[in-house]
């Protein structure tokens, strides 16, 4: 035999004991689970059927991946579906966003909205992009701002340093304001220069003293920050109204402890609700001497389900002035989102936005503070009808964190929770992070706020107003029950002249 066929014959005789080898191992492994199954006594399933059991859990687990490429169809998802996930990649990419053929949307769902379209439409010439909206205007430094769609709250912690990064530089480029969420005020917010909501969460953390008590040198300080324009006191979110949270004292690094002022590898605790914000009145004086130490607007977020809690509110404002008014409120829908919340709380608790907007809109008009308070809405916002939507009821901006983290890259793992968010923006493993560059996404945070801005704007001139503020609930339709469709004021009850004049 030549050398060429030894080292064939030998490389078979290798690829055959090979093949033997692993056989056998597997033979065994299988030999070793099956042995494991039919002696354990917590599953029922693997008992019955050992081994073949386990393909059930694992094809479980792969369901909710390929459900979406494969079985659902476009506008079937929750919590969002292809064609809003579609929209926000291609308007973060900058790429065209117009379809062929015809709507996939079904018009005859019950809640669908249309809007009106004006037999005169707004000419290009007589548009306006946004006029410049002030909040605060009696603080010591109103924030005036022209923006209309801006970065919910999304806490660095919750956030990896690479997604925040991209945020604040996207936030810049567009000239919209970036929430830092309640985990504080990171380097990372402040890096791009963009304009910074500073939320102060139960745990007040970045503003607290080691006891976490409200700390006004602390609340000082980061007003000291010229990006920081307000500050929002978080009563509830949207995923998890009533519910706190807990940071493991295994995560609470050095640069955690640093920027939320907590002990270092202490498990950081959020409780429910602000201690000393025990009522109406105790909330408005937190509002004062927030406002009064910073000097900036102050207002709060909140879910809200009661219109008699909003009328008690607004019953002590009336008693003590309208200098007393939160300069804002967020209101945030029920169906918001969040890294990790109660299955209960998620799905159960809450109103969504479709009754709590008209419903807060409603009883600022009839205590007579919409003009003193601005409102803005929270909570699955992330495409231009979404936004045209909440506008019509009566918000004055409106803010996502969804539709930033789609312009990011996310792909709806459903991971937020586990520290394996594949695209590297909810998780903190550097092997994860690494496919996130801030350079490039940056980017894709601008176009995606530039045109959702753009095309709130061809809604509402297609309406027949110049700008997307003056958009109000006579300029869109609900479908009923029926089939048919109502204008939204005879809807709601309401013909409400919101911000003309």
């Amino acid at each position: 035999m030549t050398d060429t066929q030894h080292f064939i014959a030998a490389s078979m005789d290798f690829m055959v004991a090979l093949f033997i080898l692993l056989l056998g191992v597997g033979i065994l492994l299988v030999l070793v689970v099956y042995i494991m199954d039919v002696t354990q006594t917590r599953t029922a399933l693997l008992r019955n059927y050992p081994v073949i059991g386990h393909f059930r859990y694992w094809l479980e687990h792969l369901g909710e991946f390929f459900r979406q490429y494969f079985f659902a169809m476009d506008r079937e998802e929750l919590p969002f579906n292809r064609a809003q996930r579609g929209w926000a990649y291609r308007a973060a990419k900058n790429i065209s966003n117009t379809v062929a053929f015809g709507s996939t949307k079904d018009l005859r769902r019950t809640g669908a909205v249309m809007f009106i379209n004006s037999a005169f439409p707004t000419l290009d010439e007589d548009a306006v992009h946004c006029s410049p909206m002030t909040i605060g205007a009696d603080c010591r430094e109103p924030y005036t701002t022209d923006a209309l769609f801006c970065i919910s709250a999304m806490s660095y912690g919750a956030l990896s340093k690479p997604a925040i990064q991209a945020l604040s530089h996207g936030a810049k480029q567009a000239s919209i304001w970036l929430n830092t969420g309640e985990g504080g005020l990171a380097p990372y917010h402040l890096e791009g220069g963009c304009d910074i909501v500073f939320q102060i969460g139960t745990a007040k953390n970045g503003v607290r003293d080691l006891d976490g008590k409200l700390d006004d040198g602390k609340l000082r300080e980061i007003a000291s920050h010229p990006q920081v324009k307000m500050f929002e006191i978080k009563l509830s979110q949207g995923a998890k109204p009533g519910k706190g949270g807990i940071l493991p004292g295994g995560k609470v690094t050095e640069e955690i402890a640093r920027i939320r002022n907590i002990r270092m590898g202490e498990d950081a605790i959020s409780p429910n609700r602000h201690p000393e914000i025990r009522c109406n009145a105790s909330l408005l004086d937190m509002i004062a001497r927030v406002r009064e130490v910073t000097g900036k607007p102050v207002g709060f977020k909140a879910v809200i389900s009661d219109a008699e809690w909003l009328n008690e509110l607004f019953g002590e404002i009336q008693q003590r002035g309208l200098a007393a008014a939160p300069d804002f409120i967020t209101v945030d829908s029920a169906d918001g989102g969040t890294g990790a919340a109660p299955l209960p709380l998620i799905d159960d608790m809450g109103l969504p936005l479709r009754e709590s907007l008209p419903m807060l809109v409603d009883k600022l008009l009839e205590y007579g503070l919409r003009e003193r308070v601005r409102v803005i809405a929270s909570g699955k916002l992330v495409t231009p009808a979404d936004v045209a939507w909440a506008l019509c009821l009566g918000a004055d901006f409106c803010v996502s964190a969804r539709g930033f983290m789609f312009s990011l890259g996310c792909i709806q793992a459903l991971q937020c929770n586990k520290n394996t968010c594949p695209t590297g923006i909810t998780t903190h493993d550097p092997k994860l992070q690494r496919g996130l560059i801030p350079a490039a996404k940056q980017n894709r945070v601008a176009h995606y706020a530039r045109n959702m801005v753009h095309e709130v704007g061809m809604i509402a001139h297609s309406c027949g107003v110049t700008e997307p503020r003056h958009l109000t609930r006579r300029h869109a339709r609900v479908v009923l029950g029926n089939g048919l469709s109502v204008r939204m004021d005879t809807l709601y009850q309401k013909t409400t002249k919101l911000r003309e004049g």
